[in-house]
């Protein structure tokens, strides 16, 4: 998943949502999803204030991550700007902009009080 790069699940998780906090993203929550399903550890979700952002928040995520050597399995509705996906195997980041996220309201589907953490 991670090549070259020794960063845990859990603390990839974090600097993405470092990373997205430092760039203005909002909205942000770690979601373990360990005991829930087989697809990943965690989930990463973030808003963007409209498509420009989203897409922007994604591309410079991906930028940022490839040059430490992790690199995302795919990428998926990034040039869309409404709900761009990261699958880093282990960590899937999702971010959305504000109607999408009302929309698909992901964190509550997951949501079980003790396995969310809100990143400021």
């Amino acid at each position: 998943m991670q090549g070259e790069n020794s960063m845990q699940p859990a603390e990839l998780a974090e600097a993405i949502a470092r990373y997205l906090s430092s760039k203005k993203a909002e909205d942000i929550l770690i979601v373990d999803v360990r005991e829930k399903t087989t697809l990943c550890d965690f989930f990463v979700i973030a808003s963007g204030r409209n498509t420009t952002q989203v897409r922007a928040l994604c591309e410079n995520a991906e930028e940022q991550f490839s040059r430490q050597g992790i690199e995302p399995r795919r990428t998926e509705g990034v040039r869309d700007g409404r709900w761009g996906v990261l699958d880093y195997g282990d960590v899937i980041v999702h971010v959305f902009n504000d109607e999408s996220r009302l929309f698909y309201h992901l964190e509550r589907l997951w949501d079980e009080g003790e396995n969310v953490r809100r990143i400021d």
